[in-house]
């Protein structure tokens, strides 16, 4: 008996999927780091990091409106730019979310490490103990427990933990506004903007602010489970960007007005509130707030609890498109009696629970960057080329200047992958080595169809060159290209990509075949005939 995924999540639940991704183990420290690096015009750049991933995610918005499928960032670009840029993408963002979790159970137990101290072989943190594996894996077998209950249940303990996730910053934020509120720091140590634009840029890329918004795409991978999902999946991608702007601007608003004058005396550069908690816990307590240190402990745990346990549930919808495309075996693709992928759910929590063992940390928070950011170019060149080949197809939310929107949307991700780092590009590399390797090796033998090389072909120079980029650029390279100028040859050579590989799509009658070929169960997986396609040339 052949089970269904359950249309179980309203707009609410998916939208705190997405929250719960957004909001992980690094709220603590984002204002400091934003802080040190334009001051209080980091305000600002929390508005400008909003507004590039809000482009990020109408592109996404659309496709998952039209094609709300399970694991989207694999199963659409199958579509529209076929199997090895499928296999490319929906492999880079599988590996990425399959070390978020374990990367967010660590942090968890860091910030337990001053109340457990033997959770980890040296006081205040560090290398996990035996106990402290042992709990570690326990956690992820409840997160994967948790999820096997279907996504009804996933999606209340989550909504659940969500509230406290918006609700203890907002409560923090309130509570440093009314005990000290300082107007003079928005003008001292330099002016509104000390460094300059450069500040402010700096803010968005090395500060983390626009990698603090990457969680949205949750949203995009449950997109299979969600009622009405025309309008519940925009909505939620939307709504959870807008949120988590207002908690982190928020935030940011509070703690710069809370710091002490003495505390600026040599300058925004300079500024450091040393904790376990962050510089939040330091505020806090030298406040006299110890009732919100406490509040803040909890939620320390809370945010990467809820973190993980959304990684957990959108990596087993990756792990099954990436089976439905054809990379893994196709045990993954069976559902439970609750609709649930119990086989990739498994599998993942087994290679998850092995990496607390095989990696250290910063290995896993190094893997986990390099893997995850490639996948945002999905959605820019995926929403132009559907509209091409799905031109009649029906369009809950159809973007207006689509074209303007999506080659900005692919130029702001090239720069989040350029901003993570040379030491994460080259990872990245070595990533979809392992990616391709797999692909020849196990899922072309057993492939019907030949593989789609004319239209994955804007993969190679693109990643070259971005590595090449990186490497010559300030963000972990030599620094032959100086701030400022490094990012305007990466927009320049991303605008270049964005156009060949929009051209670069499925060729009508190869799109059809293909459309034909999964019709059926994309009807199942969509909850509707999947229609509109433009028609095939003559003689094609």
């Amino acid at each position: 008996m052949s089970h269904k995924m359950q249309r179980e999540i309203g707009v609410v639940g998916l939208t705190f999927v997405a929250v719960s991704g957004i909001i992980g183990s690094g709220w603590l420290f984002a204002p400091l780091m934003a802080a040190q690096h334009a001051g209080p015009a980091s305000l600002i750049a929390w508005v400008i990091g909003g507004i590039a991933m809000l482009l990020l995610a109408l592109t996404f918005a659309e496709i998952s409106a039209m094609l709300p499928v399970p694991g989207g960032i694999a199963r659409v670009p199958l579509f529209s730019h076929g199997n090895l840029v499928a296999m490319a993408m929906g492999w880079s963002a599988w590996v990425g979310y399959n070390t978020t979790a374990p990367i967010e159970v660590e942090a968890m137990l860091r910030y337990l490490a001053p109340h457990m101290p033997w959770l980890h072989t040296t006081p205040g943190g560090g290398t996990l103990s035996a106990s402290g594996m042992a709990v570690a894996i326990g956690l992820m077998a409840l997160f994967t427990l948790i999820n096997a209950f279907g996504v009804k249940f996933f999606a209340y303990v989550n909504s659940a933990i969500t509230w406290a996730k918006i609700a203890i910053p907002l409560l923090v934020t309130g509570m440093l506004l009314v005990s000290r509120f300082e107007t003079g720091n928005f003008t001292a140590g330099g002016g509104f903007a000390p460094t300059g634009l450069a500040g402010i840029l700096g803010a968005i890329s090395s500060g983390g602010i626009i990698f603090s918004y990457i969680g949205f795409r949750h949203a995009v991978d449950m997109a299979g489970e969600a009622k009405n999902p025309g309008f519940t999946v925009p909505a939620a991608l939307l709504f959870s960007v807008v949120i988590c702007f207002v908690i982190y601007g928020g935030l940011q608003f509070a703690f710069i007005g809370a710091l002490s004058p003495s505390d600026l005396a040599n300058g925004w550069p300079a500024l450091a509130l040393p904790g376990q908690l962050g510089p939040l816990g330091a505020l806090a307590s030298v406040l006299g707030l110890l009732w919100l240190v406490s509040l803040l402990n909890v939620g320390a745990v809370v945010g990467p609890f809820g973190g993980a346990l959304v990684a957990v549930g959108s990596n087993a919808r990756l792990a099954y498109a990436l089976a439905e495309n054809g990379l893994f075996p196709r045990l993954m693709v069976r559902l439970s009696n609750l609709g649930v992928p119990l086989a990739a759910l498994v599998f993942n929590c087994v290679l998850s629970s092995v990496s607390f063992v095989l990696l250290p940390f910063g290995e896993l928070v190094q893997l986990n960057s390099s893997a995850i950011v490639l996948s945002f170019i999905v959605g820019p060149i995926a929403v132009v080329a559907l509209r091409a080949l799905l031109p009649g197809a029906k369009r809950p939310l159809r973007l207006p200047a689509v074209n303007v929107i999506a080659a900005a949307a692919f130029i702001i991700s090239t720069l989040v992958v350029y901003w993570s780092g040379w030491s994460t590009v080259w990872r990245l590399g070595v990533c979809l080595g392992v990616g391709l390797a797999l692909f020849l090796v196990y899922a072309r033998p057993r492939m019907r169809e030949a593989p789609d090389t004319r239209e994955a072909l804007w993969l190679v120079p693109y990643c070259l060159g971005t590595a090449l980029l990186s490497y010559l650029g300030t963000f972990g390279g030599i620094g032959l290209l100086p701030f400022g100028w490094d990012m305007v040859a990466v927009a320049l050579f991303a605008l270049r990509i964005f156009f060949w590989a929009i051209g670069s799509r499925l060729p009508p009658d190869k799109f059809a075949a293909r459309l034909e070929e999964a019709r059926e169960h994309l009807t199942e997986e969509t909850g509707h005939p999947v229609t509109g396609a433009a028609p095939v040339p003559a003689g094609q």
